[in-house]
């Protein structure tokens, strides 16, 4: 029996998901630009599922705005903010802990001449309040800060940089990357003064290949690809019919939210203090952090090994994010750790299907492999 516990690199679509997306392909089929019957059959799914992503943030419809996936939302939101806002300045302000996809072109803008400032973590993999309202200034154009960080968890003060900003009087919008969080906490942009959010299905049950990107009405940003027109001109191309559907059907097939972390909490907890049993167990994500994300090392055993190990007895875990394959963790390195925790670390991330007995077997497993491997 396979254990899956890589949830925040990818999840297993659900049936919901599965069976809106078949029949978007074998029956609804239609160009949602099209005119005709097939058409406005098409077109009014795309709305549905638009619908239902607006619903579960408390924003208008209108709003939402469908993308390839996270990496695409996050790209267009940075770049089209910065192409919005810089009449009014040059500095974009961030974390040094962030996703690549947020990382990379803020990097890329860093060598443009853009006055770049990275918060830095402290052992929590958190930043510091003061710090933040030290590097917002009127100068700033944009502030980008993720909402959980996808290797350790830890959960961010975005609405504290939206109150920087405000006491800075600037103009700089306030963009999340919520793909960890999207599905898994309550979220109302609109409430938290965020300007734009990312989001992606294949961290909640949905489809590889599609992700949305919430724009508050008035933000006004540019994009950054150019073509037929579609999704206001804002992503260009015929809309990615299947997977949208899946995206939606994934959303309305979430459950409570409150529910579905309690019982995340709740397996946190149980895997947490069964590894604490174990000599040589480290675990470098915050107590207070998404108990969806629990980052370990066990020292003594590189991580890929473990991950090795671990996979060989049908349990599947990562060493740090899907997306840095085989490079020492950045976030890790950001929050202070040594190298020798930085090397074993591995992260267990879960979902709403995991079960009670599945974080006793995991413990055991790695219990098991303290007592081979170490050998």
């Amino acid at each position: 029996m396979d254990i899956y516990l890589d949830n925040s690199a990818t999840t297993a679509v659900c049936r919901d998901a599965a069976e809106a997306a078949y029949s978007a392909m074998t029956e609804f089929y239609g160009n949602p630009s099209s005119i005709h019957k097939k058409g406005i059959e098409a077109r009014r799914l795309l709305e549905d599922a638009r619908g239902s992503i607006a619903g579960l943030l408390g924003v208008n419809s209108e709003e939402i705005f469908f993308t390839h996936g996270g990496t695409e939302s996050n790209n267009t939101a940075i770049f089209g903010a910065v192409n919005k806002g810089k009449r009014f300045g040059n500095k974009i302000v961030t974390t040094s802990v962030e996703h690549p996809s947020v990382k990379e072109p803020i990097r890329v803008l860093d060598s443009q001449g853009y006055k770049v400032v990275r918060l830095k973590a402290d052992k929590n993999g958190d930043f510091d309040v003061d710090e933040l309202y030290e590097s917002v200034d009127k100068s700033t154009i944009l502030v980008s800060i993720m909402a959980v960080n996808n290797e350790v968890g830890t959960i961010y003060k975005t609405e504290q940089a939206a109150a920087a900003i405000r006491a800075a009087g600037s103009h700089a919008l306030l963009h999340v990357d919520a793909v960890q969080a999207f599905g898994k906490l309550r979220l109302n942009p609109a409430r938290s003064g965020i300007d734009l959010m990312s989001m992606s299905a294949h961290k909640l049950h949905g489809p590889k290949g599609v992700g949305a990107l919430y724009v508050r009405k008035g933000a006004g940003i540019t994009p950054i690809s150019f073509g037929g027109g579609q999704e206001k001109a804002m992503f260009p191309g015929t809309e990615a019919m299947p997977a949208i559907v899946g995206f939606g059907a994934a959303v309305r097939a979430l459950g409570d939210i409150e529910l579905n972390l309690m019982k995340a909490a709740n397996l946190n907890k149980i895997l947490r203090y069964e590894l604490s049993k174990i000599k040589g167990v480290f675990f470098n994500s915050p107590e207070n952090a998404l108990p969806y994300i629990l980052n370990l090392s066990v020292k003594g055993i590189p991580s890929q090994v473990l991950v090795n190990f671990l996979s060989d007895k049908g349990i599947y875990v990562s060493a740090g994010s899907a997306c840095k394959k085989g490079k020492r963790s950045e976030v890790l390195t950001a929050m202070g750790l040594p190298p020798s925790i930085v090397d074993s670390a591995i992260r267990i991330s879960l979902s709403r299907f995991n079960t009670e007995n599945e974080m006793f077997e995991t413990a055991k497993a790695i219990e098991e492999a303290t007592q081979r491997l170490r050998r």
